[in-house]
């Protein structure tokens, strides 16, 4: 017998209110199979009267913005050993949005299926979430949310800036200039080569504010980081330091009960689309904070973002919307600057997960940097949040992002130039013979959550060469897709209901004319209602794209975009508890 087993069966009498005693805190023939196995990893008895902490990484040599958690894992553990806990690390599907196809918006729900199930089917009392790449923030954040334990986030952290000639170069933000700078002459091959290592340099996700950085601010926002986090380079020794003290923080949580659904109550989802609006943040976020509302339960709509966020001043000086990166942003003083400056326009008494109010946590922020984060009586835009726009070309909702769209196109009329896919945008959107000059508005089938399927980041798609030629640098765009948050343009997204299931954009003809007033929050297609009737009899459904595995089963249940675009099987939560044991 164990010189350690009285302490051990001693110890677990006084904490059978944990959730891992189910596994660890029986002296039966259950308790001893949990426990007899894990030994074979070296660990001693007092270990299992602890309260277990999970730690789901998301690491992948795949996804290169999360190369570095693998070392961060092992600082956690450090935090959640020395506040007492017990932590065990375990893996769950990456998602590497610049590798993986056709898109990683695609596996965002199986993540988070990942995620849901390996929390609650293994004896964690708390949960530490490793996130970094764009979609490894919501996804893990929905799955956890479906369990509903203690959790914390520690996201990855940004690059460090690029700079190229004395310049900045945002990883991310360059993507959409190539083909303009190809065009005409002003970039050879060997410079693009330097560009590429010059836009990304270190460890951690896109440095702009693209949607990776605006998840981490959602987090923050949302309350379930530690004041701070979010804007942190990923190689900064500070980040370090907040992630030992994360794995702390989740020990304690866990002791004190503090359960997301205690975190995540309709004020931290409001805090969260005014603090967007804020620092200029991706229209992703309407996708993911839909489909963690529905998780957990928070009744939100698409016209939310509008009716809170839309009047909210532009904060942070930051690409796409300005001229800085994620560094800049942290040297400048980090969301807890922006928090202090929104004061009037949060729901101060939201709780964090350090405990105390959001609020609280911002009391003694301070702006080193005026030029990276401005006042609110002097901000960069007086209104950037997202737009909602309805009409007869989006039913249910569209949305655009000011900030990034050119001024004098918001309001704008114009002939459309229909692509029924992405293919056949590829074929012919650099045809010389293609009609089509700047007043045009390009139209995208076909990329919307079930057309594609997954809806991708396509959105922005590219101009016309026959246009960039012209020195041409923006038109209006509308489609059911996504774009990336480091991208700017006058762009419709996420028309709803998408094309493939017979919208009013699947109906669009070349030559009809489409009306876009985002002041009036306005976007119609002037064709009469009699003509789209017949036009809807005389239309025919795509092929589904699938007819196996995990892309037929999110063909056949993924929601629209104004939904969030999570599976209709998976809204809602099914909790922690465990009713069947494996033997």
């Amino acid at each position: 017998m164990s010189i350690f087993a009285p302490l051990f069966l001693e110890t677990m009498e006084n904490e059978k209110q944990l959730r891992s005693r189910e596994w660890f805190g029986e002296n039966d023939k259950m308790g001893f199979v949990h426990r007899s196995w894990m030994r074979n990893q070296g660990y001693p008895d007092d270990l299992f009267n602890r309260p277990v902490i999970g730690i789901c990484n998301t690491w992948s040599e795949l996804t290169p913005c999360n190369g570095h958690l693998r070392e961060f894992a092992e600082i956690v553990k450090k935090g959640v050993l020395e506040a007492g806990g017990f932590p065990l690390e375990f893996p769950v599907m990456s998602l590497g949005e610049t590798i993986m196809k056709p898109s990683t918006m695609l596996f965002r729900n199986l993540a988070s299926m990942d995620v849901e199930e390996s929390i609650r089917a293994n004896p964690l009392d708390g949960v530490v979430l490793l996130t970094g790449c764009d979609k490894t923030t919501p996804s893990t954040v929905m799955g956890a949310c479906s369990v509903d334990l203690p959790t914390i986030v520690v996201p990855g952290g940004p690059m460090l800036r690029g700079d190229y000639r004395g310049g900045f170069i945002g990883s991310g933000s360059f993507n959409w200039i190539i083909k303009e700078k190809q065009k005409t002459g002003g970039i050879t091959p060997e410079e693009l080569r330097h560009v590429e290592a010059c836009a990304a340099r270190s460890a951690g996700h896109c440095n702009t504010m693209g949607t990776a950085s605006s998840m981490a601010s959602m987090v923050e926002a949302l309350g379930l980081t530690l004041p701070g986090a979010s804007a942190i380079p990923a190689v900064d020794a500070r980040k370090k330091t907040m992630a030992w003290l994360s794995g702390r923080r989740i020990v304690e949580m866990v002791k004190e009960d503090l359960t997301l659904s205690k975190i995540l109550t309709r004020q931290a989802f409001e805090n969260a689309i005014v603090v967007n609006a804020a620092v200029g943040g991706s229209t992703n976020l309407i996708i993911h904070l839909l489909a963690i509302a529905g998780r957990i339960g928070v009744e939100l709509t698409l016209e939310d973002f509008d009716k809170i966020g839309s009047k909210i001043p532009l904060l942070v000086n930051l690409m796409p919307s300005g001229k800085y990166l994620m560094e800049d942003f942290f040297y400048a003083g980090g969301l807890p600057v922006v928090l202090k400056e929104l004061a009037e326009r949060l729901h101060r008494n939201a709780i964090t997960v350090n405990g105390k109010s959001i609020s609280e946590n911002c009391e003694a922020a301070e702006c080193f940097n005026p030029e990276v984060i401005a006042s609110m009586e002097k901000p960069w835009q007086p209104e950037a949040g997202i737009a909602v726009l309805k009409g007869n070309l989006c039913e249910n909702g569209a949305v655009i992002k000011p900030s990034a769209a050119t001024p004098h196109l918001m309001k704008h009329r114009g002939r459309a130039v229909v692509f029924e896919t992405m293919e056949d945008y590829h074929a012919r959107i650099d045809d010389p013979d293609l009609d089509i000059d700047e007043d045009s508005v390009i139209v995208l089938k076909g990329v919307g959550p079930k057309g594609y399927p997954g809806m991708p980041e396509v959105g922005n798609v590219d101009l016309p060469e026959k246009m960039i030629l012209k020195g041409v640098k923006d038109m209006v765009r509308i489609s059911d897709g996504r774009m990336s948050g480091t991208a700017y343009g006058t762009v419709v997204l996420h028309v709803s209901p998408e094309s493939a299931i017979g919208g009013t954009l699947a109906l669009v003809e070349n030559g009809d004319m489409i009306e876009l007033d985002v002041e009036a929050r306005r976007l119609h297609l002037d064709v009469s209602e009699e003509v789209l009737r017949q036009r809807k009899v005389a239309w025919t459904a795509p092929e589904p794209m699938a007819t196996r595995g995990y892309v037929r089963i999110y063909v056949d249940h993924v929601e629209q975009a104004d939904k969030g675009a999570d599976l209709d099987i998976l809204v809602g939560k099914s909790g922690s508890e465990v009713t069947r044991d494996l033997h």
